[in-house]
């Protein structure tokens, strides 16, 4: 029951963000998911002997956010560019003589990639293409959610990546493509009309690999650290990177695609 009413209350949330709010809004909430995400990977970092700096990270992290977005004159290269000097020097100071070397420093940067990008590339689809887009790519991602949960439950006999993600199935991979290609093809006749049917089958498809990948991403820092969810932010669902990895991985090849294909 805790799982469905919290479950419920997210969907309500992202509703009503994602659809109904500003720009301004939903650039400001996409930061504040931002920063809870990246208190969780700090975590998982830590956790795997990787004593990764908050602070300064978030705040390369939330610059690379900006800098995506639409209408926010942060110039991308200038915060990357800062962000790996910055990082990169404070690397000198936490670096305590281990072989951990090209892990801290990596490890400090990645957030910028892992959570910057992609928060950032959401909200500039928002901007670019409107929110029908945005919704399209969310859509897709929870049918193909959906359909591998239930399709692996019915038919999962090989696993996926046993090493990773142990309960996640080859079958259960094919039901997320064929319902998630499904549903970004044909609600897409709505939320995307100016994109010809078979590219959005193939989008969709394109999506739902992403977006496996991006999970079972995910599945390996948690494995890596020892931990069986980001957090417990959010009861019977675990965490914001929990809920957005696949997300992570998907909304910046949606955005490439959206704006130059």
């Amino acid at each position: 029951m805790t799982r469905v009413l919290s479950g419920a209350v997210l969907l309500v949330f992202a509703i009503a963000v994602g659809w109904f709010s500003t720009p301004l809004i939903f650039f400001v909430v996409a930061e504040v998911f931002l920063v809870l995400g990246l208190v969780e990977y700090v975590a998982l970092a830590r956790a795997s002997g990787l004593p990764v700096p908050a602070f300064p990270s978030g705040v390369a992290a939330m610059l690379t956010c900006a800098a995506v977005a639409r209408g926010v004159p942060v110039p991308l290269d200038i915060v990357l560019m800062s962000a790996l000097v910055a990082l990169g020097a404070l690397t000198l100071t936490a670096w305590n003589g281990g072989r951990d070397a090209v892990g801290l420093a990596s490890a400090s940067l990645f957030p910028s990639l892992y959570l910057g990008l992609p928060i950032g590339a959401l909200a500039a689809i928002r901007e670019m293409r409107g929110r029908d887009a945005l919704f399209l790519l969310m859509l897709t991602i929870i049918a193909s959610d959906t359909a591998q949960y239930y399709s692996g439950r019915a038919f999962g006999r090989r696993p996926l990546a046993p090493a990773i993600s142990p309960k996640k199935t080859v079958e259960g991979a094919v039901g997320g493509f064929v319902f998630g290609a499904l549903v970004c093809a044909v609600i897409g006749t709505f939320w995307l009309p100016v994109v010809p049917l078979p590219l959005r089958a193939a989008i969709g498809v394109m999506i739902v690999a992403l977006g496996i990948a991006g999970d079972l991403f995910e599945s390996m820092l948690k494995r890596s650290a020892g931990v069986k969810d980001s957090s417990s932010l959010i009861p019977g669902h675990g965490g914001i990177l929990d809920r957005i990895d696949a997300l992570l991985f998907a909304a910046p090849v949606y955005y490439v695609v959206l704006k130059y294909v």
